[in-house]
């Protein structure tokens, strides 16, 4: 009992995160003889506003630390996020700035997150990802919104 009572809590505690699934990767350059640099597409729906799916492309660096997962990838990535479905939720009961994607691009430190901002004047959802490293002293980021509509029934 007290075991579950501990799980329980650790699950409200531990905020939700998204995990994508990769759609396709395209190359971008050609290497002879180790795996290309390519950029990959990947979605995730966010995990507490049904409704909503963002896609995110992220650039991969090739070469041989590619399959072993030791390269550091570049802060480049652009993200899309769209209402997908109804949305029925209640923006006052939402976290503002809450992480709900993360995914490592290299073996150390280095992460591309996804936060969530209410405008609440407005009825939007924004969403924000940011790269965990910084590039010439601002980190690297990218935006979209989305307006939550009325969702036509048939």
């Amino acid at each position: 009992m007290k075991l579950a009572s501990i799980a329980a809590l650790l699950s409200i505690a531990v905020p939700a995160v998204a995990a994508a699934d990769q759609l396709t990767c395209v190359s971008t350059t050609f290497n002879l003889l180790s795996p290309n640099d390519k950029v990959c597409v990947s979605d995730f729906d966010d995990p507490r506003v049904a409704g909503v799916t963002c896609h995110i492309s992220q650039a991969r660096t090739g070469g041989w630390g590619q399959p072993l997962g030791l390269n550091e990838d570049p802060s480049n990535f652009a993200i899309a996020c769209r209402q997908v479905g109804p949305i029925n939720v209640d923006l006052s009961k939402l976290t503002d700035d809450e992480e709900v994607f993360s995914e490592k691009t290299s073996i150390i430190f280095k992460a591309t997150r996804v936060y969530r901002v209410l405008d609440q004047k407005h009825n939007t959802l924004v969403y924000v990802a940011v790269s965990s490293r910084l590039v010439n002293g601002s980190p690297a980021n990218s935006i979209s919104t989305v307006p939550i509509m009325p969702w036509p029934t048939k």
